[in-house]
């Protein structure tokens, strides 16, 4: 069984590093006797990020909401997204995926949650060394543009805390090139990380775009009123460094989002197109409420790309 495993783990770590742009540390497995049977938690640097469960020679039964019928099993919580499931038997396992459920075995279940934690805490693993390595392969076809930006125009510091935001915002590193480039050129107009990377997210636009983008083409999005983007934008710091809003007005906007997300059928993740200028502050207010919302600004979108306006976001009348 562990050998099957340690070659998944090898093909997921071979495809988090095409996605995410880098290669993330070793992935290593090690048994607990404090866990219970079947028990895993996922660790990173020594700290307990998730846990979960499996049931070895069983199966993992989802209705991903077009199953025809109730199955009988031993019921569970798919560990990525929370949703109920049944650990059922290799017996019922033909009828399970005739009826509609998406089945998987343990050995998925817990790649499938890897893959996720790795995803969301990409940021966590990017050290200075893994930035080291992808310097030294962009030095290889562009010696100049590294010698000249690091440490001449920017120290590797700031480098390696613009590359840690974007992928804390599931946002590729992989085009190193280009990130480079754009800090080279805004170099001498700021040294903030926080106002480079929204720089580099617009030189990025296509990739950044191009995950969220419905089946039908379109990029479907909800847009913010503009009462509430002067309230924010009047709440930013004259540096722009952070946001002072009072408690109610916090309360309203996130309020006013997720009854606009709630009452709206989508089939991606939720996402917020917004000016350049709040695009971040906007982020950092919600990813404590909605940790899996996307915002984005009009500059990050590519101008061939057709967007969809879901409905937009305004403030109940009390809070006004």
């Amino acid at each position: 069984e562990n050998g099957s495993l340690l070659d998944r783990i090898k093909i997921m770590r071979r495809q988090c590093a095409i996605d995410l742009g880098f290669i993330v540390p070793p992935i290593r497995i090690r048994d607990n006797i404090q866990l219970k049977p079947g028990e895993y938690s996922i660790l990173i640097r020594g700290a307990n990020i998730a846990n979960g469960k499996v049931m070895m020679g069983h199966y993992l039964a989802m209705n991903p909401g077009i199953a025809t019928e109730p199955i009988e099993g031993i019921e569970a919580q798919e560990p990525v997204f929370g949703l109920t499931a049944h650990w059922i038997t290799e017996s019922q396992k033909d009828k399970a995926e005739l009826s509609g459920y998406t089945v998987v075995d343990p050995e998925t279940v817990l790649i499938t949650h890897i893959t996720e934690i790795i995803k969301t805490h990409a940021y966590e693993l990017l050290g200075r060394q893994e930035l080291k390595n992808l310097l030294d392969s962009v030095k290889e076809t562009n010696p100049n543009l590294v010698e000249e930006l690091i440490p001449n125009q920017l120290p590797l510091g700031i480098v390696h805390k613009v590359c840690s935001n974007l992928l804390k915002e599931q946002v590729s590193i992989r085009d190193m090139t280009r990130i480079l480039e754009t800090l080279s050129d805004y170099s001498n107009m700021t040294k903030d990380a926080d106002m480079l990377t929204e720089y580099v997210r617009n030189a990025l636009g296509r990739t950044i775009c191009k995950p969220l983008i419905s089946r039908d083409g379109t990029l479907k999005v909800f847009t913010i009123d503009p009462s509430i983007e002067e309230i924010i934008t009047d709440a930013i710091s004259p540096d722009q460094s952070h946001l002072s809003l009072d408690i109610k007005a916090t309360q309203g906007i996130i309020n006013a989002i997720a009854s606009t997300i709630n009452n709206a059928i989508i089939d991606n993740q939720p996402i917020i197109l917004c000016s350049s200028y709040i695009r971040r502050h906007l982020k950092r207010l919600t990813e404590r409420y909605f940790p899996s919302l996307v915002v984005i600004s009009y500059n990050e979108v590519p101008s061939n790309v057709e967007v969809q306006q879901i409905s937009a976001v305004k403030l109940a009348i009390d809070n006004m």
